[in-house]
């Protein structure tokens, strides 16, 4: 794509630079041509505005400010949603200012609403920054979305694994995020159908592990008792392994994990072969949905361990 002036006339690429600062007005006629080919040379941010809109004036300046401060490494495209509305229907553009982000053909990001300047400032440095990197860029974005998801930012996490997901649409790691952020969000069908999908030599992978094994874990939900109930019946009845088993999937059902697996390190304790190992598989089930390095697996494989080997 050629050098752009700005409205003004006046050209915003600088002399000898690498590349030009291209910020261009774009219509449904040359959307193809100016973002989605453009796009595989360079991320592209499509600025979704409209002339009534007091926050659309507002953050322009702004986004103008931040592609000439990258010197050529985003691009800029603004389309007018009144006078472009094929585009904006079919991108379900419903309010403005809409800002997506488009690499190697493909929206890899968006938000809507007037972000302020720092994060507008993140939004396109993760960008470049993917662009520039190439995986190891894939490969940061997937780490933000697992810390986000960890944090308890669902939506963050989904905007991120979503992005990178128009990049990798096959990457275990991504489809197990997205499978545990829609379990997150209490969307269980997704997930279920989401991990189906996944190829047979990747359901062995870490994310796509941990979902599975929440699904498996929130199924307990249906055939398990209640805990003041099953907790009177096991400590009437030490010696009852299943009295306790149900006691503990009971612990699991309400959240009580740490509870669950001290009843189950009891019956691994006493028969470690119990039931065809079903309290070790319970408690190994607990570690994939927990995450394997997430604290509570850590003290609980100690734990495991020092028993098993003591």
């Amino acid at each position: 794509m050629e050098p752009i002036l700005s409205a003004s006339g006046e050209s915003i690429g600088t002399k000898g630079a690498v590349k030009p600062v291209i910020i261009k007005d774009a219509t449904s006629a040359t959307f193809v041509k100016d973002v989605l080919e453009s796009s595989q040379e360079q991320p592209v941010l499509v600025q979704f505005h409209a002339a009534w809109s007091e926050p659309c004036k507002e953050i322009t300046p702004v986004l103008e400010k931040l592609v000439r401060e990258f010197k050529g490494s985003v691009a800029l495209i603004r389309v007018d949603i009144d006078q472009n509305r094929a585009i904006a229907t079919q991108l379900s553009i419903q309010a403005v200012p809409t800002l997506y982000a488009f690499f190697k053909g493909q929206p890899i990001d968006a938000f809507q609403g007037a972000l302020p300047e720092p994060q507008l400032r993140q939004f396109v440095q993760q960008l470049v920054k993917m662009a520039d990197n190439g995986q190891s860029g894939i490969d940061e974005m997937i780490e933000q979305a697992f810390a986000a998801l960890e944090k308890g930012d669902t939506d963050q996490a989904m905007r991120l694994f979503g992005g990178a997901s128009h990049v990798e649409p096959e990457n275990p790691a991504i489809l197990g995020g997205l499978a545990q952020g829609y379990l997150a969000m209490g969307h269980k069908k997704e997930a279920i159908a989401l991990l189906e999908s996944v190829p047979e030599k990747d359901m062995g992978h870490a994310a796509i592990a941990k979902a599975r094994a929440t699904i498996e874990l929130m199924a307990l939900a249906k055939n398990t008792g209640d805990v003041k109930t099953l907790k009177a019946k096991s400590d009437a009845a030490p010696d009852d392994h299943q009295a306790r088993f149900d006691l503990a999937l009971a612990y699991i059902v309400a959240g009580q994990n740490d509870e669950a697996a001290e009843q189950l390190l009891e019956i691994i304790k006493v028969d470690n072969g119990w039931n065809d190992n079903a309290a070790r598989d319970q408690l190994f089930k607990m570690f994939e949905a927990a995450g394997l390095s997430d604290p509570f697996t850590l003290r609980w494989r100690r734990r495991l361990s020092s028993m098993l080997f003591s």
